[in-house]
């Protein structure tokens, strides 16, 4: 087994290609050699801190959601459209994180993502209107939308010998983050006043503190990820990849958005399936806080082995099989296998730190991750967008969970088969 984690080839692509630099040989501007350990480390915990705040905004929101429609008069409509403004901001404003970060450099854009998320979650509480509440939570979820585009690319350029470690770090984090803003906000609300504006508007604290560590990266330029250096830009034979020809590309699209489809279905519709069996709602919360919580060990542990392996469709095939056994549980047994099934689904759902890891490893340069991981999450975000609301559909047309449940289990075939086609040793620079 090769000792390098990535396992990236080593091609001849000509004199431009090898008079480039390593990107981790680039320092800050005015100095030289490869970067000091404390910046690495910075780095390191930049993107712990940016990876917990890239879903409070949403989990937060979740817990209280009815006492924010309450609050400002929301019908339910106006709140399930709200539930589904999350993927659809991730692909509209996740298209401008490579533009962004050629013009200003990666670690800008992150840390004026971590100030967008900030500013969002204390503006929206107290705005005072719907109109602005959606407005406010659309200026977060633009933080979070080019943060999420950028942080294979911060990986790929300052730990390329380390893909698979620093990918389960931040994968970790973010599936920290998220099931501890759904399972602490409601506490903390009502330990702070009951107040559900004091309740969102704390997480904004935890943004805060995110962009400090990015700071020092605001006067990187040496190169922008997704700009070639100064010996590829000027060499005449480098085109701009043409990325929509590649299957790799469409296959990780593909794969993204069905794992997106499963994650926000779980997230938005598992805790209701478990209380029309039978449960409590307490236990249901629970049940949802340990489906999301299996992805903090596990997002650590899975992109280390994926990147140990040429091929990644074996652990794909093993996370599906998870979820056909989790969905077959919900339809015939809910209430009795309730448990098992959480932690089934929460290794289903999984898939999302296998998609990021693919990202990093299915491209040779900075550039081609910051086109793959463009690509690749906003199709995937734009793709899921009707799962949740065809759910919501079915259940309330059938007036069971039969259907639902049949469509999410279908839905882990395509997903294994486009898991399988992305997770092919090659990378896109070989199709485009």
């Amino acid at each position: 087994m090769p000792d390098d984690e990535t396992q990236t080839p080593t091609l001849d692509r000509g004199p431009a290609a090898r008079t480039s630099r390593d990107p981790r040989a680039e320092r800050l501007p005015g100095t030289d050699g490869a970067p000091a350990p404390w910046l690495l480390r910075l780095i390191a915990v930049g993107l712990v801190l940016a990876a917990l705040n890239l879903r409070p905004a949403i989990t937060s929101l979740g817990a209280l959601l009815e006492e924010v429609r309450e609050g400002l008069h929301m019908s339910g409509s106006v709140a399930g459209v709200l539930t589904s403004v999350p993927p659809l901001c991730f692909a509209v404003f996740g298209v401008m994180a490579p533009r962004l970060a050629r013009r200003f450099g990666a670690g800008t854009v992150v840390c004026a993502g971590m100030a967008a998320i900030a500013a969002g979650l204390i503006i929206r509480p107290y705005i005072g209107s719907t109109a602005g509440f959606l407005a406010a939570s659309a200026l977060a979820l633009m933080g979070i939308a080019v943060s999420n585009i950028l942080m294979p690319v911060i990986v790929k350029r300052w730990f390329p010998d380390r893909v698979g470690t620093m990918t389960g770090l931040y994968s970790m984090a973010l599936a920290l983050g998220t099931a501890l803003a759904a399972a602490v906000t409601v506490p903390l609300t009502g330990a702070l006043g009951g107040s559900w504006q004091t309740g969102l508007a704390l997480w904004a604290v935890l943004a805060a503190v995110a962009v400090l560590p990015w700071i020092v990266l605001v006067r990187d330029r040496t190169p922008a990820p997704g700009q070639p250096g100064p010996a590829v830009a000027n060499a005449a034979e480098a085109p701009a990849l043409k990325i929509t020809r590649s299957r790799t590309a469409w296959g990780l699209a593909c794969f993204f958005g069905l794992q997106a489809t499963a994650a926000y279905i779980t997230m938005g519709w598992m805790p209701q399936i478990f209380r029309d069996a039978g449960v409590s709602a307490g236990t249901a919360g629970v049940l949802l806080a340990v489906t999301m919580a299996m992805g903090v060990p596990l997002a650590f542990v899975i992109p280390r082995v994926a990147s140990r392996l040429k091929q990644q469709g074996p652990i794909v095939v093993v996370l599906g099989l998870c979820g056909l056994i989790g969905y077959g549980g919900l339809y015939l047994a809910p209430a009795a296998g309730a448990w098992a099934w959480a932690v089934l689904l929460g290794v289903a759902n999984c898939a999302f730190p296998l998609a990021l890891t693919m990202i990093g490893m299915r491209a040779r340069s900075g550039a081609g991750v910051v086109r793959l991981s463009a690509f690749a999450q906003s199709t995937g975000y734009l793709l899921s967008i009707p799962g949740p609301l065809l759910v919501g559909v079915l259940y309330q047309h059938s007036g069971g969970w039969g259907l639902p449940i049949a469509l999410m289990a279908g839905l882990m075939i395509p997903q294994m088969v486009a898991g399988i086609l992305a997770g092919r040793d090659r990378t896109i620079e070989d199709e485009c």
